[in-house]
């Protein structure tokens, strides 16, 4: 095999898990510039060094055990040029365990393994496994908050409502509709919102969503759609919190948790 026809499948092998390397990154940071500033500080460590697919791991784990060692010698996962949600995020996360969110989100989220998120952080199994548990009990017992969910699948939107609401948090509504729900937003401020992408009347619920942080500034928003991929290219504004359809509770659960801290320093809404 020739190096011209090793790099072209080394970069089809990372083109295929780029969007959720993106999606990963824009989680932990709360914001889609800074996220995708970590995964380019990834790729350009990969074409200095590409030794890190050449020892077994999967193309995934691979490609996330590069960014791990790039998050974790930056010493701080919101930048000091940031402001808004992501400044206020600092304070949270600085009473955190080290890497809980981190293995959180990769278990959750991106579906690894205990095992695989062992290999990307260079640990045993064990303290994988004692991340994760420790940072779903330190994230449920952070914050609260008021949730609104805009979702025009009546099954799903009352499962969202549960968990939400199992939570501890407060649902403010849901909205099956563009307007409906920038009627919801305005009658009452949420902290959080869950939205779909395909709305009941064929709107848009990143429209939707538009439109209310047009009108009330800063929210955190986690968008639940079929297709990640398609808000993943850092081609133009995206989502910083994603969930694929179909979900499973557990990574509403974390998405919910890792989106609040995006939203207060102190406690919100009891």
């Amino acid at each position: 095999m020739t190096a011209t026809t090793e790099a072209t499948d080394l970069a089809n092998v990372i083109g295929n898990e780029l969007p959720y390397l993106r999606r990963y990154a824009r989680a932990l940071t709360g914001a889609q510039n800074s996220g995708d500033a970590y995964a380019a500080a990834t790729l350009e460590a990969i074409l200095e060094d590409r030794s890190v697919f050449e020892n077994g791991a999967s193309p995934r784990v691979a490609l996330f055990s590069v960014f791990h060692g790039i998050w974790t010698s930056s010493g701080s996962p919101v930048g000091e040029g940031e402001s808004g949600l992501a400044k206020a995020a600092q304070a949270h996360l600085s009473k955190l365990t080290p890497n809980t969110r981190e293995a959180l989100l990769l278990h959750t989220i991106e579906d690894l393994s205990i095992e695989e998120i062992a290999q990307v952080m260079n640990t045993d199994s064990s303290e994988a496994q004692h991340l994760v548990d420790l940072a779903q009990r330190e994230m449920a017992d952070s914050v609260s908050g008021r949730v609104m969910i805009i979702e025009d699948e009546a099954i799903i939107a009352m499962d969202l409502q549960a968990i939400v609401a199992d939570m501890g948090h407060a649902i403010t509504g849901v909205a099956r509709t563009r307007d409906s729900a920038v009627e919801l937003a305005n009658t009452e401020r949420p902290d959080l919102i869950l939205a779909d992408i395909q709305l009941a009347d064929n709107s848009s619920g990143i429209d939707a969503v538009n439109d209310i942080l047009g009108a009330l500034g800063d929210t955190p928003v986690i968008f639940i759609t079929a297709f990640p991929e398609r808000l993943l290219t850092g081609d133009r504004p995206e989502p910083a919190f994603l969930i694929s359809k179909p979900y499973r509770e557990d990574q509403v659960r974390s998405a919910v948790s890792q989106a609040m801290f995006f939203s207060s320093t102190e406690p919100l809404h009891s």
